[in-house]
């Protein structure tokens, strides 16, 4: 007889009976069942509004010998030491807080696991979480902000009235520096356009303008604008967050429906203003969706570079775009109108809840071609785990016919976004996000077809079991991700180096070099040993896929010389240089030698 029998004792049992004639054995096994362990680690908080929130837990390590029936939560005001049940029905390892905290106030929860056997322990107390005021419960209720109409300032220089920080970000159009306005000691971030010709400086000019009719809490406003000699610079509005699907993978971000419905309610609030005043985005990607701090769940859009300005009776055609998110209507290029955003951000949803790209191809022809068809959908495990309203909510905006696609009025009146309470409280996975997230980086590094390839196989093995994501699989995905990361991480090399140039005064010059290296390498040009600083005449263009050209206008004598350009990143430097050679036309170097007089 075993007393007091505990979990330890499980196992089997052998019964061996033996005498002068031989021996016996008889097998037994035993199962110890009782009440489960507590959940383990703490809860996590998210989604918190004036009186709601939402929380996240894991399961207990040992569910007693018997499944988990459901779970219970607990809350207390902190400094009190009763705890009240909220509820002792949630199936599921998350769960939405909907009443009975009151604004300001201090909580903390715990949670307990209920089997056939009985209710387990309290786990562990989350983290004290304050309530939000009343002022905060409205996401689109922020500190007050002094709009001011800007006008392009054609006088001062921009390092007059700022000071630059370091640089953000780099593409086609120019670069993003940190700003800090000298006068204030506020922190800005600053758009420096190419501005050359008059359509750049016009196209720059507009986007301030539009800027100037978009003051809107979920949209990012411009502070100030100068025109300088080839360049357009934009004072914007410093947003720390960074993008918001970057957040969401974070290990301590809840990822739930009823989170995503909070950001795309306020996406479709900021959508909305913008489409009232008569303009569209027309470039609305995950990276255009970027939180204010990073600590908050508020998100603002940015980047309205290819947005234009809707005249009714005006018909609009582009070719701009992002490939993913454009809508079929600008392939096909035919008028565009307000729902060609709606589709962008149908795909923005779909991505947000599954981590998938609907239309992706292994190539752009291909994700245009699979646009243009309009067939698209969820796979078996998205399918199950989302609320039918969610599913219907993406599919009333990824219609091909633009005139059948919600409007941002109507999305904002759908069900899934107006009622909380009929979303899946299910906890989504952030693993196809990440891979979402990996495959954009490898496409900027040239590495998109490598990657592709790892991600099908990936994808390909987590297809063919059919069961849900487990911790093995997660584990499994995280060290195949953590691998290519490390497989992409080296110093900058350049694959194709300056050459030697030899050009007549008053002509152009062209140094051209091709980059690879990862983290993106920052760019220095040198002559002479000197940094060159981009003006009229110098101009640097840079290129996501790693290309990098120096163009010297009106070349002069004095711009004969060895020039430099220089790559580094976080795992080294890495030079290459080549001469530059001016020739004189022989009557110009006459008349310097004083020999002619006249050409």
């Amino acid at each position: 007889m075993i007393r007091q029998v505990s979990e330890e004792d499980s196992g089997s049992y052998t019964l061996c009976v033996q005498d002068q004639t031989g021996s016996i054995q008889h097998h037994s096994s035993l199962a110890v069942v009782d009440h489960p362990s507590p959940p383990s680690g703490k809860p996590l908080v998210s989604a918190v509004v004036q009186s709601s929130l939402t929380l996240s837990w894991s399961g207990p390590c040992y569910d007693g010998g018997s499944a988990v029936l459901r779970y219970s939560i607990e809350v207390k005001p902190v400094g009190r030491d009763s705890w009240k049940l909220l509820t002792d029905t949630c199936t599921s390892t998350s769960f939405h807080v909907k009443e009975g905290l009151v604004p300001g106030e201090q909580y903390q929860f715990r949670v307990r696991a209920t089997n056939a056997y009985g209710v387990s322990e309290p786990g562990a107390e989350s983290d004290i979480v304050v309530m939000a005021s009343s002022r905060d419960e409205d996401p689109e209720c922020e500190e007050p902000v002094e709009y001011t109409e800007v006008t392009v300032n054609t006088t001062d220089r921009v390092d007059n009235l700022y000071i630059k920080l370091e640089k953000l970000g780099m593409g086609k159009f120019g670069q993003v520096y940190k700003l800090q306005e000298k006068r204030t000691g506020k922190i800005r971030a600053g758009k420096f356009s190419k501005a050359r010709l008059q359509k750049d400086i016009a196209n720059a000019r507009s986007e301030v303008e539009l800027m100037n009719k978009l003051h809107h809490p979920r949209l990012v406003h411009c502070v100030a604008a100068f025109q300088e000699p080839g360049w357009v610079i934009l004072v914007l509005e410093y947003i720390a967050g960074g993008e918001l699907f970057e957040r969401i993978v974070a290990d301590d971000f809840e990822h739930t429906e009823i989170t995503s419905v909070d950001y795309m309610s306020q996406i479709l609030s900021g959508v909305g203003y913008m489409h009232q005043q008569g303009i569209v985005h027309l470039d609305l990607k995950p990276e255009n969706i970027v939180c204010v701090s990073k600590v908050d769940t508020r998100v603002k859009i940015i980047d309205f570079g290819l947005a234009r300005k809707l005249e009714p009776g005006v018909p609009v055609k582009v070719l701009q775009g992002t490939a993913e998110f454009v809508a079929p209507e600008v392939i096909a290029y035919e008028p565009v109108g307000f729902t060609t955003d709606m589709w962008s951000l149908g795909v923005i949803c779909f991505i947000l809840l599954s981590g998938e790209s609907p239309f992706q191809g292994e190539n752009d022809t291909e994700t245009l071609q699979n646009i243009t068809s309009g067939n698209w959908e969820f796979d078996e495990e998205t399918d199950a785990v989302l609320s039918d309203s969610a599913k219907d909510f993406i599919r009333r905006l990824l219609q091909k016919n633009m005139k059948s696609r919600l409007t941002a009025e109507q999305a904002v009146n759908h069900p899934w976004i107006k009622d909380k309470a009929i979303s899946s409280t299910k906890t989504l996975s952030k693993e196809k996000i990440k891979k979402f997230l990996a495959r954009q980086k490898w496409q900027k590094t040239g590495k998109a077809v490598l990657a592709l390839k790892r991600m099908a196989m990936l994808s390909h093995k987590s297809d063919s079991n059919s069961s849900p994501t487990t911790d093995t699989d997660d584990s499994e995905s995280k060290k195949v991700f953590s691998f290519l990361q490390e497989q992409l991480q080296r110093p900058p090399v350049f694959s194709s180096p300056l050459k030697d140039q030899a050009e007549v005064s008053g002509s152009s010059a062209r140094f051209h070099c091709h980059i690879e290296g990862f983290p993106d390498p920052e760019v220095l040009w040198f002559f002479s040993g000197s940094p060159i600083q981009e003006s009229k005449r110098f101009e640097i263009e840079y290129e996501d896929s790693g290309s990098c050209t120096l163009i010297i206008s009106d070349v002069l004598p004095s711009d004969a010389g060895v020039y430099m350009c220089q790559a580094s990143n976080s795992h080294g430097q890495a030079e290459t240089s080549a001469r530059l050679t001016v020739h004189c036309l022989r009557a110009e170097r006459s008349i310097r030698d004083g020999t002619v007089k006249t050409v």
